[in-house]
């Protein structure tokens, strides 16, 4: 290693592990109990979120842009922005015979139904009442009291994030036949990452798990597997703010500071034969490394690899949430 200029020791990003196999890892099932899980799950679900919901990126909805629609515990939401970039969200359904929103224009900055021509500017009319709306930078949040029914808060719970514009962000959705309860606790059993997605991660220990509310976090070293045997060890964190998100932080290593927050949108209403939930996975990446301003210059470049590498992971742990969600409706559950 050489010394920088500014005298911070130049630190090689990556590591090279020895060769090992899959099935030669230490068993983690024991550790993985399943009370342990579910006591986290409980004390995630115990959390208020004032009603907040994530309903898309920041980026999806633009000045100017087409309206962005999605529904959220059975109750469609329509999102748009006026030209000077105001957030808006209402009702999806137009007061006057319902026509889907979603499928409208944003003329300078009003909403103009497609069917009759109605507009919308964001204020109450005719019975379409607008919803509260919150842009943390990288998340749209939507206020739905009707479908949260807890007490309603100013703002949503916003995990803490790298400094505005000092990181790198990527939106990945998905949706899966499950309940945001299942999303949940699938982050909140680290202990399946090298045995369930060995083409990521390698080298798992759960350094820590949960005491109680006051010491509730899963601490975890782990090494992001980067190609063949090269690899980028870290330690994270992971804690659950609300009902519905998980956020991973990591707390040494490279890229400290970086987070990974899962947030879970219910769709369908309680009524439905079998749930729907939105996987909305925000990663706000940094480093304090000099060369890091190049990645953000890239951003546009990165954004879909970062995507990618975020629905490779969710290609296998939705089948986990989906197949929890089977044994808990047919109490099949095991532990």
């Amino acid at each position: 290693m050489t010394d920088r200029p500014d005298g911070v020791r130049w630190r090689p990003p990556l590591r090279r592990r020895r060769r090992a196999d899959w099935a030669a890892q230490a068993p983690t099932w024991r550790e993985a109990r399943p009370t342990v899980i579910t006591e986290a799950l409980k004390r995630a679900s115990a959390r208020p979120s004032g009603n907040w919901f994530v309903v898309g990126a920041s980026r999806d909805v633009r000045a100017g842009g087409p309206p962005y629609g999605r529904t959220v515990g059975g109750v469609e939401v329509v999102v748009w922005r006026s030209d000077t970039g105001v957030l808006h969200a209402g009702p999806g359904a137009c007061p006057h015979l319902g026509a889907p929103l979603r499928d409208s224009r944003v003329v300078c900055g009003t909403l103009v139904c497609h069917w009759h021509g109605l507009s919308l500017d964001g204020a109450p009319f005719a019975g379409w009442e607008p919803y509260p709306v919150h842009d943390d930078g990288v998340l749209v949040w939507v206020r739905l009291d009707a479908v949260g029914g807890e007490e309603p808060s100013e703002r949503p719970v916003v995990p803490r994030r790298p400094a505005a514009g000092s990181g790198v962000d990527a939106v990945f959705t998905a949706v899966g036949r499950c309940e945001p309860q299942d999303v949940v606790a699938n982050r909140l059993d680290p202990w399946h990452g090298s045995w369930f997605h060995p083409y990521s991660f390698v080298d798992l220990t759960v350094a820590r798990s949960p005491r109680g509310e006051s010491d509730d976090a899963f601490v975890v070293d782990v090494s992001f597997r980067v190609s063949g045997r090269l690899v980028v060890p870290v330690r994270a964190e992971f804690t659950a703010p609300e009902p519905r998100t998980v956020v991973m932080r990591i707390t040494e290593g490279e890229g400290a500071g970086s987070v990974v927050e899962t947030h879970a949108t219910p769709l369908g209403d309680a009524a439905g034969e079998r749930p729907r939930t939105a996987v909305i996975e925000a990663v706000v990446a940094a480093s304090d490394r000099r060369g890091f301003a190049l990645a953000r210059a890239a951003a546009p470049v990165l954004r879909p690899l970062m995507r990618r590498t975020a629905g490779r992971l969710w290609r296998d742990d939705l089948a986990y949430a989906e197949r929890r969600w089977e044994l808990r409706s047919t109490g099949r559950l095991p532990g």
